[in-house]
C-alpha cells in the first residue's frame, strides 16, 4: 500500500554494542511487511572501510552478499531473513565510502572551492545516501552501526539529525536500543546505564519515540515507568525485551507490547491495521519445540569461539531442521586438530551430517579435506559451501589416485591444480571488493540430485570467490567418485558436484545460505537434513 511520502525509522544503541539493533531494526520490518507495506533496511557502519570484505570474520561475523554482490555486515542477512527481501548494495553504508566519495567530490571541483568539512559535506553524503536507498519504498529503516558517544559514530548521528529538518520531523522516527543490566548481588535490575545513554542521544539533538529495552532477565513493570519518567518517552512506546529463546520471536514480542501500532500511529501510515503474522508465529512455534527426533550436524571450521562467522549457515540449518520437524544439535569440529587427528573416523562417528563452509586460507584446509575424504569414502551425508567444493574435489582426486592435489590457494606450485585462481581473477589475489560476488545462474543436469532438490535446472545464487575447479580435471571426476552435475551457462565453470553412488554427496561453488529463510528452507540444506535424518535411523 503505497505512501505518498517514505518514512524513516533510525535505529541508534546505546550502553554497550552487540544488543540486537540490527534484529530491532529487521522486526520492524517484519512487522511492517506484515501489514502490507514496502520495506527497505539500511545499515550505517562507521568502520573506515569501504566495504565489509575485509573485516576480521572472526571478530565481525560472516561477511553477507547480497544479489548485486556487495560484501556486507551480517545484519544484513538477518534483514533479509526477516522480511524475505534481497537487499541491495545500497543497503550497506560504510564510513570508508562516503569519505571516499566526497574526496573524489572534492577533486572533482564539485564543492566549488568550498572548505570541505563534516557538516556540511560529509553528513550530506550520508543523507544522500540514506535518501537514495529509501526512494520509492513505504517505510526505509536505517540501523546505526555502533554505540551513540563513540566518535566515529558522531557524522552517522548528527546526519540523521538533520535529516528530520530535511524531509520533516513527521516522517522520521527514532529508536533507541539499550540495556539494563542485572546486579546479582541486591537482585536488581538496573536503568541508570539507558537513562545515561538517552541522555547522551538528547545531548546530541535526538529525542527517541522509541525505546527498547534489552536484559538478561525479564525487567518489570517499574523498569518501564522509571525508564519513561527519565527519559521522556511514554511508557506505551517502551518495550522490555529479556533474551528470547529464539531471535524470531522479538518481531512478535514487539507486535505484542503495542509497537507496530505505536510506529504506524507515529508516522501516520498505512497499511492494514491487523498483520499477517500467522506463517511467523508456526515457525517462532517450530523453532521453540522440544523434538524427539534430533539430527547431529558437525560443521567443520577454523573459526571454532564465534557463531557469528558461520550465522547464515547456522541459520539454514536450523530452518531446515523446522522444515522436516526434527531438532538439529550443530556439533562444532575444529579443522585444524582435524587435519592433524590420526583417527577422523573417532571425531565424526557422531554426527549423522556434515557440512564444510566457505572461507579462505590455508589454516585448516587439511582437516576439511579429511572430512570430505570420510564422507566421500563413508556414504556420511555432505554439503560443501564454496570453499567446500575445492575441499570435496581436492579429496576426491586425492582418493583417486592424485595424492599430491590441491589448490593453488594453498600450494601456488602445486603438481596437480584441481583447484586454480579464475581466468579473470590472475593478478588480484591481494585485492579488495574484486572477486566473483552476488547472482550468477547455473544450468543442472536433469538426472542430478540437484535439480531434484530444487525442482528446476535453472537455478540463481549468490557467489564470494576467487578460485575455481580447474576444467582440464573435470573429465576426470568420475573416476574419482564425483560428477560435475552445475555448470555457469556463460563460461563453462563448474557450480555444483556430486558424488557418485552416494546417499548425499553435495557441494556448491555458491552460497546457498545466503537465500535461506526462517519461513522457506533451502533446497540443498533442507536435502541434507533429509539425508541426515535417514542416516540416523540406520
Amino acid at each position: 500500500m503505497a505512501q505518498n511520502k517514505t518514512k524513516y525509522i533510525f535505529v541508534t544503541g546505546g550502553v554497550l554494542s552487540g544488543l540486537g539493533k540490527g534484529i530491532t531494526a529487521a522486526s520492524i520490518g517484519n512487522l511492517l511487511r506484515s501489514r502490507g507495506l514496502s520495506v527497505n533496511l539500511q545499515k550505517c557502519d562507521p568502520y573506515l572501510n569501504v566495504d565489509a570484505g575485509l573485516l576480521n570474520p572472526r571478530e565481525h561475523g560472516e561477511v553477507f552478499v547480497t544479489k548485486d554482490g556487495a560484501e556486507t555486515d551480517l545484519d544484513l542477512g538477518h534483514y533479509e531473513r526477516f522480511t524475505n527481501e534481497e537487499m541491495t548494495k545500497e543497503s550497506s553504508l560504510m564510513s570508508g565510502r562516503v569519505l571516499a566519495k566526497v574526496i573524489a567530490d572534492e577533486r572533482a571541483g564539485k564543492y566549488n572551492g568550498d572548505d570541505v568539512q563534516i557538516i556540511p559535506h560529509l553528513t550530506g553524503a550520508i543523507q544522500a545516501y540514506i535518501e537514495s536507498a529509501g526512494k520509492g519504498y513505504d517505510v526505509h529503516i536505517v540501523e546505526i552501526g555502533g554505540t551513540v558517544g563513540d566518535y566515529e559514530s558522531l557524522s552517522f548521528i548528527e546526519a540523521i539529525r538533520e535529516f528530520a529538518i530535511k524531509v520533516g520531523r513527521e516522517n522520521c522516527l527514532y529508536v533507541h536500543v539499550v540495556y539494563l543490566p542485572y546486579l546479582s548481588a541486591s537482585h536488581e535490575i538496573k536503568t541508570k546505564p539507558a537513562q545515561n545513554s538517552v541522555r547522551e542521544l538528547r545531548g546530541l539533538g535526538i529525542l527517541p519515540d522509541i525505546l527498547v529495552a534489552r536484559s538478561e532477565l525479564p525487567a518489570n513493570g517499574s523498569a518501564r515507568h522509571k525508564l519513561s519518567l527519565f527519559s521522556g518517552v511514554s511508557e506505551d512506546a517502551i518495550v522490555l525485551l529479556p533474551n528470547a529463546e529464539s531471535i524470531y520471536e522479538v518481531p512478535l514480542t514487539l507486535e505484542d507490547n503495542g509497537i507496530g501500532k505505536v510506529i504506524i500511529e507515529k508516522l501516520s501510515l498505512g497499511g492494514n491495521k491487523v498483520p499477517n503474522l500467522n506463517q511467523w508465529r508456526d515457525m517462532v512455534s517450530r523453532a521453540k519445540k522440544s523434538y524427539k527426533r534430533q539430527v547431529n550436524v558437525g560443521l567443520v571450521a577454523k573459526y571454532l569461539d564465534n557463531s557469528d562467522t558461520y550465522m547464515s549457515v547456522c541459520e539454514a540449518v536450523k530452518s531446515a531442521a523446522w522444515a522436516n520437524n526434527t531438532g538439529v544439535n550443530l556439533i562444532w569440529i575444529d579443522a585444524i586438530k582435524l587435519g592433524k587427528s590420526q583417527n577422523v573416523k573417532a571425531t565424526l562417528k557422531d554426527v549423522d551430517a556434515i557440512i564444510v563452509p566457505g572461507g579462505f586460507g590455508k589454516r585448516g584446509v587439511e582437516g576439511k579435506i579429511a572430512a570430505a575424504e570420510y564422507a566421500l569414502s563413508n556414504d556420511l551425508p555432505y554439503l560443501g559451501l564454496c570453499y567446500g567444493l575445492h575441499m570435496a574435489v581436492i579429496a576426491s582426486a586425492r582418493l583417486g589416485g592424485l595424492k599430491e592435489a590441491n589448490t593453488t590457494e594453498v600450494n601456488p606450485k602445486t603438481k596437480y591444480p584441481v583447484i586454480d585462481t579464475m581466468a579473470d581473477q590472475k593478478g588480484k589475489e591481494n585485492t579488495g571488493g574484486t572477486m566473483r560476488l552476488g547472482n550468477y545462474e547455473c544450468k543442472l543436469s536433469r538426472d542430478s540430485l540437484a535439480a531434484k532438490l530444487y525442482g528446476k535446472t535453472s537455478i540463481v545464487e549468490r557467489h564470494r570467490h576467487r578460485w575455481e575447479c580447474n576444467s582440464k580435471y573435470v573429465d576426470q571426476y568420475e573416476g574419482w567418485g564425483i560428477k560435475a552435475v552445475g555448470f555457469n551457462p556463460e563460461t563453462g565453470l563448474v557450480e555444483v558436484i556430486e558424488g557418485v553412488k552416494h546417499p548425499f554427496f553435495i557441494a556448491s561453488q555458491f552460497h546457498p545460505e545466503f537465500k535461506s529463510r526462517p519461513t522457506a528452507a533451502h533446497p540443498l540444506f533442507d536435502g541434507l537434513v533429509k539425508a541426515a535424518l535417514q542416516k540416523s535411523k540406520r
